[in-house]
Order: C-alpha cells, then sequence, then structure tokens
C-alpha cells in the first residue's frame, strides 16, 4: 500500500495557516506578534479567520513553538541560534537531528520535519514544550541532501505516477509526471532523482533516472541494491575507454628500477573463487640462517596516475563492493583483472615491504620499495590448508615455514593486546539463475590467518616508517587505519549480558583487550558464540581512515595503514604515493586534502559494507521464501518494542517475531533489562534465549522475515544456558 494521497497537493486551510504563522515567527525570531498583527498580514476582516488565527496561536504555545510574553502577545520560543545537525529519520516519520560533539539527539515530530529526508543535514529551531523536559525541533533549513535518488517501485496512473519506495525511512513517495517516466512500466523497479520540492507540496517531484526490471528478479534486485546505497555497477564509458588505452606493458627499462624478486619462490593465497591478486608472498633462505619474507602488492599506483579520469572514477568509488554473487570493483576489469593481478607465471610489476626474520620470527632488517615479481603458483586457502595439515605437495616446505613464523607473530600479538575476533562469514550455493539453493559457513583456518598475520605486519611496519618520529627525521602526513577505544557505557552492557551465559568480561581498561580474548575463547564453538562475538563487535568503535593517527585499539598498534589491497581500496592507493614520494626524498605533503580523501574513504566503506549486509540478507530471505510453514531452532538475537529478532542457528537468517503474534499473553518491551515480558504470566524473553520458530512469511522487497514462536514447551528461558 503506497504513502501518498491521490493528488500531490493535498492538505488543508488551517495547515497552511499554521505553516504560514510559524513562517513569520521564524524569520522574525525577536519580534512579538499577536492575532490582530497577523490577521492583518494575511488579509483576514471576518471573524472566523480572526478566531482560527487565536486558535493556531495558543496551539504553537502548547507545543512550546511559541511563548506568550503577555496576554495575546507571543514571541517565538527558540534558543539564540538555529543548531545544525544531521536527520536521524525513523520509519513512523518522527526523526531525530543528531548534533555534532553533543551527548543529545534533538527529537523532532513527524509534523515538524519539513521537507527534511534521512541523512540530510539540516538547521533546526530548538524549543522545550510544556510536557517534555527534553529538547524538540522543528526542521527550518535542509543545507545539504544526503541523497537524491531513491530505488522504488512504479505506480501508474492515468495522468502521472508515483514511485513508492522500498526505504522505510523515506516518508513520502515521488510524484514523476508522464513525461519524465524514461518508459518506465506500471510495477517496475526504478531509480527516481528528485529534482524540486515545492514548499506547498506534500511530495516532491522527481525524474526517472533508471529502469531497473521487474522486482524478484536477480539482477534487478543486485542492481536495486547498489543504487539503495548511491553505488556504480558499471563504469562510465570514457573510463573504460581511458583504462583500454593504458600501456600495460613492462619493459626492460622499468624493470631495472626496480628490485627484482623473480628468481625468488613467490606465491599467491586466495579465495578458490577470487579474480584479482592483490598480494604475492615470497621466502628465501638467507645465509646467516634468517628468513627474508616479501609481502608483495599490486603496483596501482604505477598505472593510475594523480589527476587522471580513472584516477578521479577510483577515488569516487574509494573501494570494491562484494555482493553475495558479484564484485563490483573500484578498478576497470583490465587493471583489476589483468595488468595489476598477481597471476601465476606472469612478471608483475609491485609495491613490497620485505623483512628479514629468525626461526622465532625476531624482526632483523626492513626494506620498502618498488619490485617486479614472477608468482610461481596460484593456491586457493583450502590448496595451502590441506599443505598445512598433510605437510605434502608442491611448496609444502615453504607454506609450513611461513606458517610457522605466522603463528608465532600472531601470538605474540595477542600477548600486547590485540583482540581475536574470528567471525564466521555466511555464503551461498547459488544455481545457475543466481537463486540461493543452500547456504553455507565459511570460517578462518590456518591459510587465511597466514596470510592475515603477514598483510598485518606490513600494514603495521610501513605506517611505522613514515608516521614514527625519530632523532633523524619526523613524522609526515600519512594515511592511517585507526581504531577508537570503545565506549565503557557498551562494555559494561555487553558484560552484564554476557553474566546471564555463565560467562565474565573484565571492563577496566587496563585488562579489557585480555578478558575480551578470553570470552572469545570460551564461546567458540558454543550456540551463542556468533551472537556474543556480533555484539562484541558492536562495542568496539568503528575503524576508520584518517591522517590524525591515534592508534588501532584493536589490533594494540600504535601505527597501523592499509598498505596491501590497493585493487580494492583508495587508501592503499594513496599510502603507495605517499610512502614512494617519501623514499625519493619529498617533504610532507598537505595534510588536508589527504585527509578529505580519508572521510571520503570511510564513508564509501560503510555504504559497501552495508549494500553486502543487504544482499546477504535479501538472499536469506528469498532462501527461506519456499519454506514458509518450515520450522527451525533459533536464538533470541535482539529486543525492541516492535517484537523479538530471532537468528536461525543453521542458516543465521534473522526474522521478527512480532510481540502482537504472541497471543499466550500480553507482551510489552522493557528497554531497561532488553527484554519483552508478559503482563498476566510474567514470562520473560532475553536476548540470547533458545527458541523454536516457525517461518511466517518472507517479504522480498522489504528483507524481511516474519517467524512465529512454536511449541512454547520447548523454550528453555535459560535453563540450557552454560
Amino acid at each position: 500500500m503506497s504513502k501518498h494521497k491521490k493528488k500531490p497537493n493535498s492538505g488543508g486551510f488551517k495547515a497552511n495557516l499554521i505553516q504560514q504563522i510559524i513562517t513569520i515567527f521564524d524569520k522574525n525570531p525577536t519580534q512579538t506578534f499577536n492575532y490582530k498583527q497577523l490577521s492583518q498580514a494575511f488579509g483576514f476582516s471576518d471573524i472566523a479567520n480572526k478566531k482560527l488565527v487565536t486558535i493556531v496561536l495558543e496551539e504553537l504555545t502548547n507545543q512550546g513553538k511559541l511563548r506568550e510574553l503577555k496576554r495575546g502577545s507571543y514571541k517565538l520560543n527558540s534558543s539564540k541560534a538555529l543548531i545544525e545537525g544531521t536527520v536521524d529519520m525513523t520509519a513512523r516519520g518522527a526523526a531525530y537531528v543528531i548534533v555534532p560533539d553533543s551527548d543529545q539527539d534533538i527529537y523532532i515530530d513527524p509534523k515538524n520535519t519539513g521537507n527534511a529526508l534521512h541523512g540530510d543535514k539540516v538547521k533546526v529551531n530548538v524549543f522545550y514544550s510544556k510536557t517534555n523536559k527534553k529538547p524538540e525541533g522543528e526542521i527550518i533549513e535542509v543545507t545539504e541532501r544526503a541523497k537524491t535518488e531513491f530505488v522504488g517501485i512504479v505506480e501508474k496512473s492515468k495522468n502521472f505516477a508515483f514511485i513508492v519506495t522500498s526505504d522505510q525511512r523515506m516518508p513520502v513517495d515521488i510524484f514523476v509526471p508522464l513525461d519524465k517516466m524514461k518508459g518506465a512500466k506500471n510495477g517496475e523497479k526504478v531509480v527516481a532523482k528528485i529534482t524540486e520540492w515545492p514548499a506547498d507540496k506534500k511530495n516532491p517531484f522527481g525524474i526517472i533516472t533508471q529502469v531497473l526490471g521487474m522486482p524478484g528478479e536477480h539482477d534487478t534486485e543486485m542492481h536495486a541494491i547498489l543504487a539503495e546505497y548511491g553505488l556504480p555497477y558499471e563504469f562510465p564509458e570514457k573510463v573504460e575507454q581511458d583504462a583500454t588505452k593504458l600501456n600495460i606493458e613492462i619493459d626492460v627499462k622499468e624493470i631495472k628500477k626496480r628490485r627484482d624478486f623473480r628468481a625468488v619462490t613467490t606465491f599467491t593465497i586466495d579465495p578458490a573463487d577470487a579474480k584479482d591478486f592483490d598480494d604475492a608472498l615470497s621466502i628465501k633462505k638467507l645465509a646467516n640462517g634468517n628468513w627474508e619474507i616479501g609481502i608483495h602488492i599490486a603496483d596501482v599506483s604505477h598505472y593510475v596516475v594523480p589527476g587522471t579520469l580513472l584516477d578521479k572514477e577510483a577515488l569516487n568509488r574509494a573501494t570494491s563492493v562484494y555482493l553475495v554473487d558479484r564484485v563490483v570493483p573500484m578498478l576497470p576489469e583490465v587493471l583489476s583483472n589483468n595488468a595489476c593481478s598477481l597471476r601465476p607465471q606472469e612478471t608483475k610489476l609491485c609495491f613490497s615491504a620485505v623483512f628479514e626474520l629468525t626461526e622465532e620470527a625476531e624482526l632483523k632488517n626492513e626494506w620498502f620499495g618498488r619490485t617486479v615479481i614472477f608468482s610461481d603458483r596460484r593456491f586457493s586457502y583450502e590448496e595451502a590448508q590441506e599443505r598445512i595439515e598433510t605437510k605434502e605437495g608442491d611448496f609444502a616446505e615453504e607454506i609450513l615455514q611461513m606458517d610457522k613464523l605466522a603463528k608465532i607473530l600472531r601470538k605474540e600479538r595477542f600477548k600486547k593486546g590485540s583482540i581475536a575476533f574470528d567471525r564466521i562469514e555466511v555464503k551461498f550455493n547459488l544455481d545457475e539463475h543466481g537463486n540461493p539453493v543452500g547456504i553455507f559457513f565459511k570460517e578462518s583456518k590456518d591459510s587465511n590467518k597466514l596470510i592475515e598475520e603477514f598483510m598485518l605486519l606490513a600494514n603495521k611496519k610501513v605506517a611505522e616508517f613514515i608516521g614514527k618520529p625519530s632523532k633523524n627525521k619526523a613524522a609526515k602526513t600519512f594515511v592511517y587505519r585507526i581504531h577508537d577505544e570503545p565506549n565503557q557505557e557498551k562494555l559494561l552492557t555487553l558484560s552484564n549480558f554476557v553474566k546471564t551465559f555463565g560467562y565474565k568480561l573484565e571492563i577496566d581498561q587496563a585488562n579489557v583487550t585480555k578478558s575480551l580474548n578470553a570470552l572469545m575463547a570460551d564461546v567458540h564453538g558454543k550456540a551463542e558464540e556468533n551472537l556474543i562475538e556480533q555484539l562484541a563487535i558492536r562495542t568496539m568503535a568503528k575503524a576508520t581512515y584518517s591522517t590524525h593517527n591515534i592508534g588501532h585499539y584493536g589490533l594494540s598498534f600504535p601505527f597501523y595503514s592499509h598498505f596491501t589491497s590497493p585493487i580494492r581500496r583508495y587508501p592503499d592507493v594513496i599510502a603507495h604515493r605517499l610512502l614512494q614520494h617519501y623514499l625519493d626524498g619529498g617533504a610532507s605533503v598537505n595534510e588536508e586534502e589527504i585527509e578529505e580523501q580519508c572521510k571520503h574513504s570511510s564513508k564509501m566503506e560503510i555504504l559497501a559494507s552495508e549494500a553486502e549486509r543487504a544482499s546477504i540478507k535479501y538472499k536469506q530471505v528469498e532462501y527461506l521464501q519456499d519454506k514458509i510453514g518450515e520450522e527451525y531452532d533459533g536464538f533470541i538475537s535482539g529486543v525492541s518494542e516492535w517484537g523479538i529478532y530471532v537468528e536461525i542457528m543453521s542458516g543465521m537468517c534473522e526474522g521478527m517475531v512480532k510481540l502482537r503474534d504472541m497471543d499466550d499473553d500480553f507482551y510489552s518491551f522493557d528497554p531497561d533489562n532488553y527484554c519483552a515480558v508478559g503482563r498476566k504470566k510474567g514470562k520473560t524473553y532475553r536476548m540470547g534465549d533458545e527458541v523454536r520458530i516457525m517461518v511466517k512469511r518472507a517479504d522480498l522487497a522489504r528483507k524481511q522475515l516474519d517467524f512465529v514462536l512454536v511449541d512454547e514447551e520447548s523454550f528453555w528461558g535459560g535453563i540450557n544456558r552454560k
């Protein structure tokens, strides 16, 4: 059912009058007005309209927007200046404005949101109502739109169409004239762009920019997810043309400028379905008995030159996007899968970090610079794991030696406070049409950890080389991967939660990382492992990119960067360019420009991550849509005022059991204890409780699953916990 009425200009006389009166007070915040002055301004001479003005003034006073200074004389009840912030829209149409450097959000009633949308930067007039001591506000101006393009379904009538958006935080539909439809048919999924929003209209006006196809079709839905997050799925034609014109042949002159590793044993280890290989490892036994380990990274910066169209497109994307069935690359295929990809039996240009390690993985020497390599073999993680476990196969000796060194490095890292999160990934078996026919979990094994450990070493040491001041050099502008300390309040919440399972978490800063690692070890292999690990990760601050180094809390590294994946991450390209600039003796570069690129990259990384989660959620819903009525064991992964969220243990598919569907009692949400409590019987449903559910509905359009509880007697209510 659409959110619009039949006409885009609906609204009563009183509503318009209220808005006009508010506008007068907003434009004259220091002046007072009475009903006579306002009536005169509107040209009202009849008693009825004058009476209506009086009624509106009284209502606005009761709402706290106006103050009655003396009988019949009103003034704007506002702060001295408008406050600026970002809109966080709710599904109900109300909003909160998040103000920077403030711990209190401003509540905005649905009638006071104006034409602001989720994520917009706005100016707010703040007031305090008579009934609520917390600040409320009215959005006066939208200073910056978060987005202007939205995905929705066409609802076409004789003279116009509305685009009914799928975003629950989009409170209105978009009105589109028939001559702006781009051939879209009724019921198709499209991308619509808002072009204007007249002040006297309820709905914004727009045009259709893309026709995606019919809802439910695989490509339509994947493209729709990308469009919802403002992510492209095709390269502009000019960018593709520029990429094909690049000279990707490696000449002798270029090789002579570089350190040559082509005679050193080198291989890549990647997922079996990977198409781009941006890191390789080399290993060589030195005469002194130590080991030379090379971490060789695709030299993207050799091909992608600053200021070119190709570079601007890479910066704009900032990251590759990984959906369940495809990769949307940051770079065109000629680079990502060909020139820059470290394919086996091919000479490739790299940027390398080379380390001399003893048998005990003690670092003796380091070197950074441009290289040329020749990969002897391409391993999948499974193939490398087989050599670690069986100690047989080609390059088994080299892989086993690297695994030995990596395990020592890993042990030392944890000893120094690094947190051990080994998240389980959800993967799908897809048929030839992209339909999910099975779900499986991908777990990190020794071969994964081997690669991870050497990549961490390279990232850490590159950041130290540039950012760590010494007697001979000052720190220079660089791109860091930073991770702040966790919020103490969130840690306390997590500590209290895990107690219900019989676990313990110390929250004083001196012991947090050690205690978290002990907790992760305790929950490993348990039914509640994924839930507790997810909650622990949410407790942590989000890692971002910045030129202002504060260290990486989760890894316990004072210096850390991203250097090892320039095919899929733009900050790594920045790191390569800056490192080479400083190796060449260059002065510290402009910090402001790099910081802006860091902020943009952080933002795009979040969008890409959200799109990935949305694609997983879509496939989970699609997987269960033909399993309506089937029962599964699950655990409660969240509780809200609407219902309890349950995650199916066998597939990590999360759905909601609505409180109104729990008909054995009247349940209400207890926000203080984060649980649902029955009013009559007192039965309590908490996060982590194990339940049995039946799939009631799978809504692909909204990517939502609805469950109902079954077999109430099998509800353990915490008895079956550790």
